[in-house]
């Protein structure tokens, strides 16, 4: 450097600022992904760890996620009480569907990625102390879609309540009926229609609790046919989605349209339940039907 160069004061300070950029871009890479999620229904970023902690409920405004098979079984059945039945049973290709992939090969990569056998979860444990048999239908695997093993579990649940003495307690969450097994899945509506019958003959009871999404040939079926029909808030219930349905009939449709809060007005459903009260409402269902004294509640 001359003596009439002088140093340029911005050199060491763009250096500097090169540096700060780069270590926040660093450290925006190396931060792991999938910590944060929108809520679909309020917009509101979650915190994923604080979103389970609740339970997968919305802390701003209380929307009710979709919830996955075993954390349902957690969060109901009293600890140490739950065994599975009917693992063994497991998908068919008699159709030999293939559209891309194999059926058999989606089947399996759902299995892996679930470390469960089919989209309905069964079998006996207590809430609260009351013995019952339960079904739990998860949408993380394929879609919660009812094929020739749910609606043959959903039988069989209706056969261990009935042998058992038990009631039977479902938790739907399911777009409909799979279609990779065609007329075989729509078949169970049917059959699974027929088991709560009769269960119900037999002097069995069944109690359905609709969770978000419940569409398709499941609502159509099973879902809507048990002695209680409950429903987690906000939930979306009904066959057709909205949009198929706005579109076919070329109407706008009402406010809140096929969210349970609109069927509990139009009288589809008995009772929304929260979550955080879900365990407590089915233990008094239960005494009820065993005309069990239920405590009287202290006055205010």
């Amino acid at each position: 450097m001359t003596e009439n160069e002088k140093p340029d004061p911005t050199a060491e300070s763009g250096e500097k600022l090169s540096e700060t950029r780069f270590s926040r871009t660093r450290k925006k890479r190396d931060m792991p992904g999938g910590l944060w999620l929108k809520c679909e229904n309020c917009g509101q970023m979650i915190y994923r760890k604080e979103l389970e902690e609740k339970a997968r409920v919305c802390p701003a405004c209380e929307f009710h996620f979709t919830l996955p098979g075993r954390e349902r079984i957690a969060l109901l059945i009293d600890e140490g009480t739950w065994h599975e039945y009917f693992t063994e049973i497991r998908a068919l290709d008699r159709l030999e569907f293939n559209d891309q992939v194999p059926y058999l090969d989606k089947v399996r990569r759902a299995e892996a990625r679930t470390g469960q056998t089919e989209a309905l979860l069964c079998g006996t444990g207590a809430i609260q102390g009351r013995e019952v048999v339960l079904a739990v239908l998860d949408f993380s695997f394929m879609g919660g879609s009812m094929g020739e093993v749910v609606g043959e579990k959903i039988a069989l649940a209706c056969e261990l309540a009935a042998k058992f003495g038990r009631p039977l307690v479902i938790f739907t969450s399911s777009g409909g009926a799979r279609m990779h097994e065609g007329v075989l899945s729509l078949m169970q509506m049917a059959k699974t229609c027929a088991a709560l019958s009769d269960l119900g003959d037999r002097g069995g009871f069944s109690v359905c609790v609709m969770t978000h999404p419940t569409t398709g040939g499941v609502t159509a079926s099973f879902a809507s046919v048990c002695d209680v029909t409950l429903a987690e808030p906000g939930a979306l219930i009904g066959f057709a989605g909205p949009r198929v349905i706005a579109s076919t009939i070329k109407q706008e449709l009402p406010a809140g349209f096929q969210r349970a809060e609109f069927l509990l007005e139009k009288g589809q459903i008995d009772r929304i339940v929260r979550r955080s009260e879900m365990k407590s409402m089915l233990a008094r269902l239960l005494d009820y039907t065993k005309g069990t004294k239920i405590p009287a509640q202290k006055k205010r």
